[in-house]
């Protein structure tokens, strides 16, 4: 009887340290607040903001030891609109990240499903839009480059490695999954990053082709919502540098994209005219800073210039866009802050045959002029 008790005990003591090897964790950010803007379409709005800084979303993150360094990981995590709470993207849970896979300890990741790129993963941490900072309202015009990850790529294989002595790397490919058709709608990206003390640089490239195609089961698609822009050939590289002294962070990114055969481009729910049909390339000239006035109460700005060249059969182009943005944020606790932002933007040039460029802060509809103004304050929860 006393063996028997004994070897139970031990069995129960097997179970619970297997079990204490496995974890899963509910985590996300929930961001909401009022804002203004002087011009949407020619008239000034005031509404509530759902992830005017930060996106909203939550999600799920587990890993289980399989021993000798080597873990089974997993993420699930989903977008919604916290106003009304709808998905980000429709009929679709999770819409910003869905994948399983393997981790080792010396060698990195390897993972399966729906991911973020390359740029989304080394390059964006270094800008005011991917840093949190200034984020949605920041983003350079229409988030051409996708520095404000508003898409992530389906059926997608990803390598991520391991942290060596500060240097990280990675790469990415999206299936069409369109049988006879494998370039059709398919994406891939590679990116690296490396951290020394006060000194972070990162580069990165990612390609997609044929986004505004009818295959909406590959890598990116534009009608179901998943993207803002779709065209038959995406190309974005970029890279970027910060530096740290004291409380202050200053930094520099550059990105160049290239969208050929545009099917169209979305911005705040609305279609920004005189694109459809056109090539644009742009080139992004980021400068960003943050300074910790104390250790809850900070300041973040940023400015970036989009020069745009235009061309196709609506006729040549060049449009270009100045925007400034200006924030303070102040922490009640670890996890929840509240914040006031201002964006301002200056549109110039042509879109082609359409005449003049209108300003287009993100997540807003377009100005129907060259300028346009927006102010925030929100409350912004992470759990």
């Amino acid at each position: 009887m006393k063996k028997t008790l004994i070897a139970a005990g031990l069995l129960g003591a097997v179970a619970i340290s297997a079990h204490a090897q496995s974890s899963v964790t509910l985590y996300g950010t929930l961001d909401a607040g009022l804002v203004y803007s002087n011009n949407q379409g020619g008239h000034s709005n005031w509404q509530q903001g759902s992830g005017s800084v930060s996106n909203t979303y939550f999600g799920l993150r587990g890993s289980e030891d399989l021993g000798g360094g080597l873990h089974a990981i997993f993420t699930l995590e989903n977008g919604f609109n916290l106003n009304n709470g709808k998905f980000t993207e429709n009929n679709t849970m999770f819409n910003r990240q869905a994948f399983v896979g393997l981790k080792s300890d010396q060698y990195g990741a390897l993972t399966l499903g729906r991911q973020y790129d390359s740029v989304v993963d080394y390059l964006a941490p270094l800008s005011e839009a991917g840093a949190g900072y200034g984020n949605n309202l920041a983003t350079h015009p229409f988030d051409n480059d996708n520095l404000d990850n508003s898409f992530s790529i389906k059926n997608a294989v990803k390598y991520t490695s391991a942290n060596y002595a500060g240097l990280k790397f990675g790469g990415l490919y999206g299936f069409s999954n369109s049988a006879g058709q494998f370039s059709n709608n398919r994406a891939w990206s590679v990116g690296a990053s490396y951290d020394n003390g006060p000194l972070s640089v990162a580069a990165a490239y990612l390609q997609l082709n044929k986004s505004g195609s009818s295959n909406l089961g590959g890598a990116v698609s534009q009608g179901d919502g998943t993207a803002a822009i779709a065209a038959d050939l995406q190309r974005t590289y970029g890279a970027g540098i910060n530096y740290t002294y004291g409380p202050a962070t200053v930094g520099f990114v550059y990105t160049h994209t290239q969208l050929d055969g545009i099917t169209g481009i979305d911005v705040g729910g609305a279609t920004l005219p005189g694109i459809a049909g056109t090539n644009l390339h742009l080139d992004n000239y980021e400068i960003n800073g943050h300074y910790a006035l104390t250790p809850a109460l900070s300041l973040a700005a940023s400015y970036t210039f989009t020069d745009g060249k235009m061309s196709g059969s609506n006729g040549s182009g060049d449009p270009k866009w100045h925007t400034v943005s200006l924030q303070s944020d102040y922490a009640l606790s670890k996890r929840t802050d509240v914040y006031v932002e201002g964006v301002y933007q200056h549109a110039s040039g042509q879109l082609g045959n359409f005449g003049a460029n209108v300003a287009s802060i993100n997540t807003l509809a377009p100005s129907s002029t060259g300028n346009q103004v927006a102010a925030a304050v929100g409350l912004r929860h992470r759990f």
